[in-house]
Order: C-alpha cells, then structure tokens, then sequence
C-alpha cells in the first residue's frame, strides 16, 4: 500500500501545478470565441501516434477521449498516469516573425476497478488557453493623430472529468468485447481581454484614451459517452471499432465588462469616465456558450498485438464552444469569428512492443501518425462576408519505455503541427511530450507461506 498511497499523494500535490501552468504561448488565435481548444491533438497521449485517441484501450495507462476504454484496467489495478510538455511555437504573419515557448504539466489521471465489469477513472486536462498580446498602430481617419490599438488576453479553462467504464459483453482474451462508459466534466476557469485605445501624444481636450474589459467565468458540466468493440478475426489479428458522442449542451457563463476612459501622465493611469455600465446598470451579465453534437468513430486492427494500425474520424457542427455574449452590442464588436463546419482525421499505428521479449529493445514500442483537421477556425478578417477557413495539419510519434516488466511505462513523444495562414498568420510548433504510467497492484493482500 506504500506505492499506491506515494501515488495518490504526488496525484494531488501535481494538482495545482497544474492549475498554474496554463500559461501557453503568444497565439492570437486564442482571442476568438472562448480561448483556443486544445484537446485532444496537444497531448502527448495523441501526439505519440500523430493524433489517434478513439480506439485505444490498454490495461496499462488512461485513455480520457474515449470512456469506454476504462474498462480495459485489469482487476486489482491502480494506474497513475501524468504527463508534461514543452511547446516552441513559430508565429509568421507578414514580414513579421516571433518565438514563444513554453512547458507546463498537460494531463492528470487514475483508473481503478469498482467490481470485475465496472471501471472508474478521474483526471484533469487543459480545456483550451488564452494568451496573446497584438500592437496595431494607425491614424485616425482624417487627422494626423496616431492611435495604438493593444489587444491583450489572458487565462484558460480546465476540465475535470470522472469517468466510468463498463464491460457489456465478454471481457476474456480471444473472445468479442464490447466495453461502454461516459464522462462527467466539469469545465471552469476565467478568460480575461482587454483592448486599448492609446492616443499617442493626444491634446486630452479632445482625445481620451479608452479601455474595453471583460472577464469570462466558466463554471459549467458537460456530458460525453463512447462505445469499444473488439472482434477476433483469427489467431493473430484483432478488429477494433469505437464511437464517441459529445452531447449537444447550452451552457450558462457569467461575464463582467467595463468601458471607460483614462488618461496617463508620468506613466500613472488616472481614471475618468465610465463608459459601460450606465448608471444603474450592472456590469455583470450572463453569456452562452454551445457545445455542438461531435461524433468521432476509429478503426484499428492489431496482429499478435504487437503491430497497431489505426485511423481516427471526427466531425462537429464547429469548433469548440460557439460563444454568445448576453448584451444586444458586445463589448468588443464583431470579431469576425464565424463558426463552420469541422471534421478531423488522424492515421497512426506502428510496434506496441513485445513483453515476453528477451532484450529490451524487442519490449520497447513505436508509433507515429498524422492528422488533418479542416475548420478549426473560421474568419471573416475582412469583415465583408468572406469567411477564411484556417485549417491544422500534424505529425507525431512517441517511444515507449516498458518499466517493471511491461507493467509500467515511460512515453517520450514529439509532433510538429502547422495551423493557419503565411499570409494571415501561421503558427508551427513543435512539441516534446513526457509521459509516465503506472501500473501498480491494488488492494491485494501478500500471502506468506
């Protein structure tokens, strides 16, 4: 009980760790909508076989994007699964160029046994991340006064999930399975932005420099189920087919604003006016926010499950939570966020490594894949109509390092992903992604003779 109880105590020191590395890159992408989603293709768990998450289930570490997988943790069984990455992020857009960087604790999970056929897990994920910081300077029209518009943003959501998974049908080696589950998440965090209407050198008689605020709460649970189905095909292959579904959910998400005008002297702020909220008017209101219905199905077949090839699908009516601001004029205007139609694929596969293996390179697995996914943002940048669908493109692969005679693993992960447009703005980053499951015995009693 010593290793199971070190574990669960790291499991909740790690927690807040957690909580404050959302700090993410420089991305301006995360102004639109409710921050930038970065489930699932950000994890070092999917980025080991270039974005395949659906149809993986193993006894040996914590599979969140599909619930059925769960039921998969062999009886007597605690597995701890936690997981780092450092991300280096080329943002192009222009003649202009820029490098962030970042590393931050990404996931936290375990999955235990409840009965022989019931399986629960509980963990925590980055939802999506909000950071970017933009200079527009113009004039304004008419005069020779110069302007500096800055856009600045910060803050993230999180998801806490407890899951559970089940197994319907058989369960026994060389037999069909099919396994089921759900997640219960609870998503929360804050999104702050801000833009500022800095007048450079302006005659305060007529110019005052002016600043729109908001802060986004979410505090919100969401619903999502799947399904696992293994089929035999002979001696050495195995089919496998999964399905999951996020429900289709109306969130409420509780904004405050603020509008009003300053001035600086001596690099001191003082304030003058308030803008918004007029007198007798709260400043606190509430938005929505839409979870569209997501179908994502897999297909994988293994032979002697040492070789794995897989391909992932997934579409939505769009991407990540559609945002609708409570106020019949929103704080910031129309951005320009249009949401389309977005569907993902991920092809991925390669050795899972052998056990029984004699030398240790035999036991050690690899994998790799890529993925496409068309409509993670839609812009009208323009603002005349002409939506600009920006899409995302990516390869990965991971090394495992079986631990404790195959029980335990350590995965060591890398992807490159390309998101936008060089001649909008393009991000690429590369990623290294440091993973740890393990895979301890439970609730057994040793016996000595």
């Amino acid at each position: 009980m010593y290793r199971q109880f070190t574990l669960l105590i790291s499991a909740i020191l790690a927690l807040p760790l957690i909580l404050m590395s959302q700090n993410g890159v420089n991305s301006p992408f995360s102004q639109y909508g409710l921050s930038q989603n970065k489930l699932p293709g950000s994890t070092p768990f999917a980025a080991a076989m270039g974005g395949v998450v659906y149809s993986r289930a193993s006894n040996n570490y914590v599979n969140p994007f599909n619930p059925a997988s769960y039921a998969s943790i062999q009886k007597e069984s605690f597995v701890f699964d936690i997981s780092m990455s450092l991300d280096n992020t080329h943002l192009t857009g222009g003649n202009q160029t820029s490098n962030s960087f970042d590393g931050a604790l990404s996931s936290l999970a375990v999955a235990f046994p409840l009965t022989n056929w019931w399986k629960t897990s509980l963990g925590l994920l980055p939802y999506s991340t909000t950071k970017y910081e933009t200079v527009v300077q113009q004039s304004v029209t008419g005069t020779s006064q110069l302007v500096r518009n800055v856009y600045d943003g910060t803050g993230g959501i999180s998801q806490v999930y407890w899951g559970n998974g089940f197994n319907i049908i058989g369960g026994d080696e060389g037999k069909p399975t099919l396994q089921a589950g759900f997640n219960l998440n609870y998503l929360y965090g804050n999104v702050s932005r801000a833009i500022t209407y800095d007048f450079v050198g302006s005659d305060t008689s007529y110019y005052q420099d002016t600043r729109r605020q908001k802060n986004t709460r979410v505090s919100n649970v969401t619903f999502d189920i799947g399904l696992l189905y293994r089929q035999p095909l002979n001696e050495k292959y195995t089919l496998t087919a999964a399905v999951t579904c996020k429900l289709p959910q109306t969130l409420t998400v509780k904004d405050e604003s603020l509008i009003y005008t300053f001035i600086t002297t001596s690099g001191t702020e003082h304030f003058l006016d308030t803008i918004f909220p007029a007198r007798g008017e709260s400043s606190k209101y509430d938005s929505k926010m839409k979870q569209p219905m997501g179908i994502g199905v897999g297909l994988a077949i293994e032979r002697n499950h040492r070789w794995e090839v897989a391909v992932d699908a997934y579409y939505a009516e769009h991407s990540g939570m559609k945002y609708e601001e409570g106020l019949s004029h929103p704080i910031f205007g129309n951005s320009g966020l249009q949401y389309k139609s977005n569907c993902r694929i991920a092809i991925g596969g390669g050795w899972l490594g052998n056990p029984e293996a004699v030398r240790y390179i035999g036991r050690m697995g690899l994998t790799g894949g890529i993925h496409y996914e068309k409509g993670k943002l839609s812009l009208d940048v323009s603002q005349t109509g002409n939506t600009e669908t920006l899409d995302e493109w990516g390869v990965g692969m991971g090394i495992t390092f079986p631990m404790r005679k195959g029980r335990s693993q350590f995965v060591l992960s890398c992807a490159y992903t390309n998101f936008g447009e060089t001649d909008l703005l393009c991000t690429e980053t590369f990623s290294i992604g440091f993973t740890l499951s393990s895979n301890e015995r439970w609730f057994v009693k040793r016996k000595y003779n």
